[in-house]
C-alpha cells in the first residue's frame, strides 16, 4: 500500500471514529435527558397500577395510556438495567403527579413506594356512620356491602359482639388492594389494645366492673362532649352516679335508642318512653356502646376527675361547654340560665331573619 493510500484509509478511519463518538455522545445525551426529565402529559391525582405479571413494555404501555409519549422502550430497559430495578418491579399504585421523571418513577416502582391513601374514623360516629362512609371511600375494595352487622362482625372473627364502639377512632392508612373489612380489622384491633390499656390504667376504687362497661361509659363521655378538659370531670359525675345508685339521665343514649327515627329533636316523650338505652327510666348503663370513643375519652374514664359535682348542663352559649353543679337547686338554676341564652339566641335568629326579609322588600 503507498502511502498516499495509507494516509486516505487512516482518515477515513479517523472519521468513522468521530462519527462513532458523536453518535454515541448524541444516544448518550439523550438518554441522560430522557432519564431525569420530567414524564410530559401527566395532571395531578393520576396514578399507575402494576398488577401481578406485568412486564416492563406492558407497563411502558400503560404510561403511553396515561399520555405520555417520550422514551421509547430500549431507553426504559436501559434505565431499569442501569438501576438494578430490572425484573423488580413491585405490584402496587404509583403516583403519576406532574414533575415525576422516569428514574423517580422506576425507583419507587423498584422500592414498592406506592400511593397511601387515608381513612378517618371520627370520634362520635357510630356504627351506621362508621358503615356509610366506608361505601363512600370508593378506593377501598368493598367485601362488607351485603354483610348485616351480625354477618360483619362474623368475617371479623368475632361473633356474637354488638360492632358498636369497636372501631377505634383514628386515622388509617390503606394502599390498592385493601378492603373495607381491612380498615375495620384494624381499627378493631386498636380499639382491644387502647381499652386494655385504660382498663390496666383505671383507678383503683372505679365503680365498672370489666372493660366492656369502661367501653360503654367512654361512649357516652365520648357523645356528652367535644371539649377535651371537659372529659375527665363529665367521667366523674357519671362515675359518682352510678355509685349513688342515680340514674345517668344523658341524652345521647336516648338519642341512640331512637336510631334512625331521631330526626334531630328530641321531645319529652322521647325521655318518658322506656327504651333499653333510656336512661332516664332505666339505672346504670345501657347494654352496649352508643359510639366509637376515642382513647381520650377511655383515658378520661379510666381516670376521672374528683370532685362532687352529680349535675350539669349546657352553657348555650354555642361554644358546646357546661355548666356543673353539685345540688339540685345549682342545677335547677343553671338550667334557667341555659334556657335564657337560648331564647335570647332564638331571638336573635328571628329578628335577623326579619331584617333580612324588609331589605329584600
Amino acid at each position: 500500500m503507498s502511502r498516499k493510500s495509507g494516509r486516505r484509509l487512516g482518515g477515513f478511519v479517523f472519521l468513522l471514529l468521530l462519527i462513532a463518538v458523536g453518535a454515541c455522545a448524541y444516544l448518550w445525551q439523550r438518554y441522560t435527558s430522557f432519564a431525569d426529565a420530567p414524564l410530559a402529559g401527566l395532571e395531578t391525582g393520576e396514578s399507575l397500577v402494576v398488577e401481578p405479571g406485568d412486564s416492563l413494555p406492558a407497563i411502558v404501555r400503560k404510561l403511553r395510556e396515561a399520555g405520555v409519549r417520550q422514551g421509547d422502550l430500549l431507553e426504559w430497559r436501559a434505565l431499569a438495567r442501569q438501576m438494578g430495578a430490572a425484573g423488580k418491579l413491585q405490584v402496587g399504585e404509583y403516583a403519576l403527579e406532574p414533575g415525576t421523571s422516569p428514574r423517580a418513577l422506576l425507583t419507587a416502582m423498584r422500592d414498592g413506594k406506592v400511593v397511601h391513601r387515608r381513612f378517618t374514623i371520627v370520634e362520635g360516629w357510630n356504627i351506621r356512620e362508621l358503615r356509610a362512609a366506608l361505601k363512600r371511600a370508593t378506593e377501598l375494595d368493598q367485601e362488607t356491602a351485603q354483610l348485616d352487622d351480625a354477618a360483619l362482625m362474623k368475617a371479623l372473627g368475632h361473633a356474637g359482639q354488638h360492632p358498636e364502639g369497636r372501631f377505634l377512632p383514628e386515622t388509617y392508612l390503606f394502599t390498592r388492594g385493601d378492603s373495607d373489612l381491612d380498615i375495620l380489622r384494624r381499627a378493631h384491633d386498636s380499639m382491644d389494645k387502647a381499652l386494655a390499656a385504660a382498663w390496666e390504667s383505671r383507678d383503683s376504687d372505679s365503680v365498672l366492673k370489666t372493660p366492656e362497661e369502661m367501653l360503654v361509659l367512654a361512649s357516652i363521655v365520648e357523645k356528652e362532649t367535644g371539649i377535651a378538659q371537659e372529659r375527665p370531670r363529665i367521667a366523674g359525675l357519671f362515675e359518682r352516679r352510678l355509685k349513688i345508685g342515680m340514674r345517668l339521665q344523658t341524652d345521647p343514649t336516648v338519642i341512640y335508642g331512637l336510631g334512625t327515627n331521631y330526626d334531630g329533636n328530641i321531645r319529652k316523650v322521647h325521655l318518658t318512653t322506656d327504651t333499653p338505652y333510656n336512661t332516664y327510666t332505666r339505672a346504670g348503663l345501657p347494654p352496649t356502646p352508643i359510639a366509637m370513643p376515642g382513647v381520650d375519652a377511655l383515658r378520661a374514664v379510666a381516670r376521672p376527675a374528683p370532685g362532687e359535682d352529680v349535675y350539669f348542663v349546657a352553657v348555650g352559649d354555642g361554644s358546646g361547654r357546661h355548666l356543673f353543679a353539685r345540688t339540685l337547686a345549682e342545677h335547677e338554676a343553671n338550667v334557667q340560665r341555659y334556657l335564657q341564652r337560648y331564647r335570647q339566641a332564638r331571638a336573635a335568629e328571628a329578628a335577623g331573619s326579619a331584617s333580612q326579609t324588609q331589605e329584600r322588600l
